[in-house]
């Protein structure tokens, strides 16, 4: 049987240390790799081993006890937040690594609520509890403050830092403990007398806090009864499954210690395919009908393609989860997100960078398929006498951008195409020209991100390009609604004419909605062929700003009216209709600038929080929260991204380089009036240091 897991946490948790004891305890791997050494499995990529983080999302395979885990190591880093969005899509259950010093960190709630958003039943693990400062109790609390998680603690352990000797398994009532330095000689002793009391008091509370969530424990507690061990586990893997619950264990993944206890946890509490409710897709003619799909070989095979890298002996990679039925190479199926047959070559089975190739991929596994030409992330595969469509990615927005251009006209070309390669790779990568500046523009998650993409244009493909510095991704947003707007577009000179005529409402959307188009078109004012191109017309609109040429998000388009000429309208007529109707709409609809808010969480020695606190006030900063660490003190604040360039060389001059702080995009808000025309004004005139720096 199958465990589809992932492994998510803030970045410098262990994710990457814990997945590589995993492989090794599992007999996948025959000799450990070190993150400082940079001879990881899961971290293959250079740019990874040599800064010593994730950055893409790697799959792999290992087996314990008769079960096969497919594991995805995610990135912890901010900028990479795409990889964990999609890979927690397609994955049945994930562990949560947190620090033992540090606790639950700003990108551990980040990948947390991405888990809750996909409903994905979680375990977690409570690394590095042998390093100084390292607090169980603590990091158990802060996951319920910071999450409103039901979490209680399953494997605790004796003595913490230094004094760290070894572990204690309450379900079991049995101390753990280790012969070797490798973690691979343990033995399970009775519970020494001196542990009982303890041992007792986390049994009690993890029993209550189970019998809160399950009525078949719940009864037990009511009427005084202790729970057998089979019980309690069936118990916990029910309210895990139903994410009611989070068991917590702990250990130390770097000194070998608490990783075959996970193991255990991830067998015995996590999901299979089959413990978890049959994923919906919907009929792509009528998306109101819905699909249940089986976890089953027999029903028609389906799939989603949620990731695709490249190889260079096989080319494109597309890995796949499989939902329903069964793949086979060689065979077409359908790409219904596009409408066009696709035709698998092979199969295979990553293991990291490596592959194994099979002879067919079932229900509830994931796969990568090799050989498909016009699929995308996002994308369904499935039969053709049975198609159906799977809710595809929304990828985050974008706050940082850099202009490029190749140091050579020859290279021209070549940047195009490498461009095109990695936006298949990374929806959230988004690249555009610059008419005003003549520049290409690339936007992405943050300033690591757009480094690493532009390294490897190096080193993968011996294109070196000119760099601008970083900017702002602002975004222009509409501030009231407006009705009746009309785009026309006709076009008279002898001959066959030209026409398209579309009348459209705007009004400001939700937050991070983005362009939510609307077809009101009744009694065929304009053919149902014009619709697609006339939508498409308004989103090319939407990507120049009436105000400084920036993209425009968040609002709603209504398709209220039209009409057409039977000889002279044509999809060309109708894209340009719309996109001249939305920018007639935005000059009327009140345009504003809109900024990204970053959510900044810095841990700073007592003696210089006020220097920090003072300087974060001259950056437009909000704070929200003061706390403590240990004795490190701690601040929360809502900070513009624009205000927050080289910060790190800031913060390490006001607190003698014992600071750290971690950043991540929290929302868009209005920029101020001041700043707002000062950014018109650089747009107009570049060269004055503005938002689109010369290259």
């Amino acid at each position: 049987m199958f465990r589809n897991i992932g492994i998510i946490a803030h970045i410098d948790a262990g994710k990457t240390t814990t997945t590589e004891r995993i492989l090794y305890y599992t007999g996948t791997i025959h000799k450990m790799g070190n993150i400082d050494d940079g001879n990881t499995t899961m971290d293959w990529m250079p740019q990874e081993q040599e800064r010593g983080i994730t950055i893409t999302a790697a799959a792999t395979t290992c087996f314990w006890r008769d079960h096969r885990i497919n594991i995805i190591d995610t990135p912890g880093h901010v900028d990479f937040t795409i990889e964990v969005e999609r890979s927690l899509k397609v994955l049945d259950g994930a562990v949560i690594v947190l620090c033992a010093c540090s606790g639950v960190q700003p990108q551990t709630e980040t990948v947390y609520r991405q888990a809750d958003k996909y409903h994905v039943p979680r375990i977690a693990f409570v690394n590095k509890i042998d390093r100084l400062g390292a607090d169980f109790d603590r990091v158990i609390g802060e996951m319920r403050d910071r999450f409103g998680s039901n979490a209680a603690a399953i494997v605790y352990n004796d003595g913490a830092e230094d004094n760290f000797k070894g572990l204690i398994d309450i379900i079991n009532n049995q101390y753990i403990q280790y012969h070797d330095k490798d973690g691979m000689e343990f033995e399970r002793l009775p519970l020494p007398p001196e542990f009982q009391a303890k041992t007792d008091e986390y049994r009690h509370e993890l029993i209550e806090r189970l019998s809160e969530v399950d009525d078949e424990l719940m009864e037990l507690f009511i009427n005084g009864k202790q729970p057998s061990k089979e019980q309690l586990m069936a118990a916990i893997r029910r309210t895990v499954i139903d994410s009611k619950f989070i068991p917590v264990l702990t250990g130390t993944s770097l000194r070998n210690r608490g990783v075959q206890l996970l193991l255990d946890a991830i067998i015995d509490f996590l999901p299979s395919p089959l413990d978890i409710p049959p994923m919906k897709a919907y009929n792509p003619d009528n998306k109101e009908e819905t699909i249940q799909l089986k976890a089953d070989d027999n029903e028609p095979p389906m799939g989603l393609v949620f990731k695709i890298a490249s190889d260079k002996y096989v080319g494109k990679i597309f890995f796949t989860r499989i939902y329903s039925g069964k793949f086979i190479p060689g065979k077409n199926y359908l790409n219904s997100s596009n409408g066009k047959l696709e035709k698998i070559a092979k199969i295979v089975i990553m293991h990291s960078n490596k592959q194994e190739i099979i002879t067919s991929a079932s229900a509830g596994e994931i796969v990568a398929f090799v050989g498909l030409k016009e699929s995308k992330s996002g994308e369904t595969l499935c039969s053709e006498e049975k198609p159906a469509v799977l809710e595809g990615l929304k990828p985050p927005e974008a706050v940082v951008s850099l202009a490029i251009e190749p140091k050579s006209k020859a290279d021209q070309d070549k940047m195009g195409t490498v461009l095109r390669r990695f936006l298949d790779e990374d929806p959230s990568l988004r690249v555009k020209f610059d008419h005003e500046t003549s520049q290409t523009i690339i936007s992405g998650m943050g300033e690591l991100h757009l480094e690493i993409i532009v390294d490897r244009m190096k080193r993968e493909n011996n294109l070196d390009v000119s760099v601008g510095r970083p900017e702002v991704a602002y975004k222009e947003a509409i501030t009231k609604k407006v009705t009746g707007v009309v785009g026309k577009y006709v076009q008279q000179s002898g001959g066959r004419g030209k026409y398209g005529h579309v009348v459209i409402d705007v009004e400001p959307g939700e937050p991070g909605s983005g362009l939510v188009f609307v077809d009101k078109i009744k009694g065929g004012a304009i053919p149902r062929e014009f619709i697609k191109p006339a939508k498409e017309g308004i989103e090319v609109g939407a990507q120049n700003g009436v105000k400084a040429g920036y993209p425009v998000s968040d609002f709603i388009v209504t398709l209220v009216d039209g009409s057409y000429h039977d000889v002279d309208s044509d999809e060309i007529s109708f894209h340009l209709a719309g996109k001249y109707a939305i920018k007639e709409a935005l000059h009327k609809a009140g345009s504003v600038f809109m900024e990204p808010i970053m959510s900044l969480e810095i841990v700073v020695p007592e003696d210089y929080m006020g220097s920090v606190i003072g300087d974060l006030n001259t950056r437009r900063a909000k704070i929200t929260e003061l706390g403590n660490r240990g004795k490190l003190k701690t601040a929360r604040a809502d900070v513009p991204l624009a205000e927050m360039f080289s910060y790190a060389n800031a913060l390490r001059s006001l607190s003698q380089g014992r600071a750290t702080f971690t950043m991540e995009p929290s929302y868009y808000a209005q920029v101020p009036n001041s700043i707002a025309q000062k950014i018109i004004g650089d747009r107009q005139d570049p060269e004055g240091g503005g938002s689109v720096a010369k290259v």
